[in-house]
């Protein structure tokens, strides 16, 4: 069964000024370029954003050390399976909901306009700062490459300023291109850490091929709760496919492939990476390791067992993979950002797209502003010689970082309550019965992990336990959010109208047309 929005799909243009339809309720230069992604694209641009060499270079070793957890394989296969869970309504709402909007569109249809508005607000400021947190590390990683090889001591936001204007160059460009670009840089650094993992299963520590990472008693403690944090914002990206649904051919059927792809196999892939870093030192080890080596622990591991030149290469391909990462949430900004002005949430100017590519260029120039405000804003901020990782690491990457984690996990918990409300509200509770409890399950694990984000937050951020930012960061989003309720209470008291398309996208256009046909 589906609804209106897939319907219009069919009736929808190439988006190059073809007679086959408007596509949107504002005509051509309101819709995005459809038909421009396959399975395979869609799928390499959400994998991007998963930064997994970043994920398995950074975040599992600092998950280690500052955890002290040797389980966090096991936290990667419990996570896998919440949101294999999530996903399973989240799917099938893709299949009735085809809107850029993604997020803040599901919510729309579930818990109504003002609900909808809120959302949208937390998702352009989440998914801006996880974008904009990457161009610290990215920065400091680039520095610390002129450094090494070329002998050069380069300030990090220097080469973050430049990416910042290769990322924006970029998401002028067709979709296709940037999945192409993005497919490349994604597929060989996965290729070189499943050689690592084979490396270290074949050359194992003492212990051996040990499976005591997976065994349930390692996650005792009182950080399980902070460590699932920090895992689960490895697995942020597999949620965007529905913001390129409008950009497919077959949407109803290739945004849930792709989604239910891409959390398995992240699950995956994850959980055994982590397992052979425990592999590689040894189970006992891997925290006094991890704690010793920090971010440095794959090129460590790689270093002994597949030379130097594998962990230069291993070493370059970290930064490009945090490009891809970089390219793959500005895109997402940039569509949320022209679904919020198609439909009223932002000025209209954002509501367009280039007649060359099709691209939503004035959402991907806000993307671009913005990062380069704060970039700007952390240069000046620091003090510290050229090398030293406070500024762009610890605090514009870990602090935006968590800031956006925390956002797409109250994100993700609204839109698990969106999709119960959506089918029970159209008499469909009965039918979609177990997609109902796998969406009531992941979102009552959610939210206890959105509890202990924001519980946890001075930990996550490096603060001390009195320190305000514990409060501040995470305050950014509770602000996006009381702001954009505000902002759809607004709405419905001054524009109805407005107010009740939020959430429809191109379906607006129909009903709009259907109206006038019947007058």
């Amino acid at each position: 069964m589906t609804t209106g929005s897939s319907r219009t799909s069919s009736a929808t243009s190439d988006g190059g000024g073809g007679s086959s339809g408007i596509s949107t309720f504002r005509g051509q230069e309101r819709a995005l370029r459809a038909d421009r992604l396959g399975t395979g694209g869609l799928l390499l641009s959400v994998l991007a954003a998963t930064a997994p060499l970043m994920v398995v270079a950074g975040v599992m070793p600092t998950t280690f050390a500052v955890m002290g957890i040797e389980g966090q394989p096991l936290l990667f296969v419990l996570l896998g399976v919440v949101l294999v869970l999530f996903s399973v309504g989240y799917a099938e709402m893709s299949r009735h909901v085809h809107n850029a909007g993604a997020f803040y569109a599901y919510i729309s249809r579930g818990l109504g306009g003002t609900a909808g508005a809120s959302a949208a607000l937390v998702a352009l400021v989440a998914y801006n700062a996880l974008q904009v947190g990457i161009y610290g590390i990215f920065g400091f990683e680039v520095s610390g490459l002129f450094s090494t090889y070329a002998d050069l001591q380069v300030a990090w936001w220097i080469p973050a300023l430049v990416a910042v204007l290769a990322v924006g160059a970029l998401g002028w460009l067709k979709i296709d291109v940037n999945a192409r670009v993005l497919g490349v840089l994604l597929i060989i650094e996965v290729a070189l850490v499943v050689i690592f993992d084979i490396a270290a299963v074949a050359d194992p520590a003492k212990e051996g091929l040990s499976l005591h990472a997976f065994n349930p008693d390692t996650l005792s403690g009182a950080g399980v709760g902070t460590a699932l944090c920090f895992c689960i914002a490895a697995f942020l990206g597999f949620e965007q496919a529905p913001v390129y649904a409008e950009e497919t051919s077959r949407p109803h059927i290739l945004v849930p492939r792709v989604m239910f792809l891409a959390v398995s196999g992240v699950a995956v892939f994850f959980a055994l990476s982590c397992w052979a870093l425990t592999v590689a030192t040894g189970p006992s080890q891997i925290i006094g390791v991890s704690q010793k080596q920090s971010a440095g622990l794959l090129f460590y591991l790689t270093d002994s067992r597949l030379g130097g030149t594998f962990t230069d290469v291993l070493h370059i391909l970290f930064v490009t993979g945090m490009f891809a990462a970089m390219l793959s949430f500005h895109n997402v900004v940039a569509r949320y950002a022209f679904a919020m002005g198609r439909e009223g949430l932002l000025p209209s100017a954002f509501g367009r797209t280039t007649s060359a590519s099709g691209a939503p260029a004035t959402g991907s120039l806000l993307q671009t502003a913005v990062s380069a405000v704060i970039v700007i804003a952390f240069a000046i901020a620091d003090d510290k010689p050229t090398g030293d990782p406070t500024e762009p690491v610890l605090h514009l990457f870990t602090w935006f970082g968590n800031i956006g984690a925390l956002g797409v996990i109250l994100l993700m918990a609204a839109a698990s309550l969106s999709v119960i409300v959506f089918f029970a509200r159209r008499g469909s509770a009965r039918a979609q019965a177990w997609r109902l409890v796998t969406s009531a399950l992941s979102g009552i694990a959610l939210v206890v992990i959105a509890v202990y984000t924001v519980k946890d937050f001075d930990v996550l951020v490096g603060a001390g336990p009195g320190s305000s930012l514990s409060w501040i960061l995470p305050g950014i989003i509770v602000l996006a959010l009381l702001v954009g309720l505000a902002q759809g209470l607004l709405l419905r008291s001054r524009n109805p109208e407005a107010h009740a398309r939020i959430g429809l996208g191109n379906e607006a256009f129909q009903l709009e047309k259907a109206a006038g046909e019947a007058s």
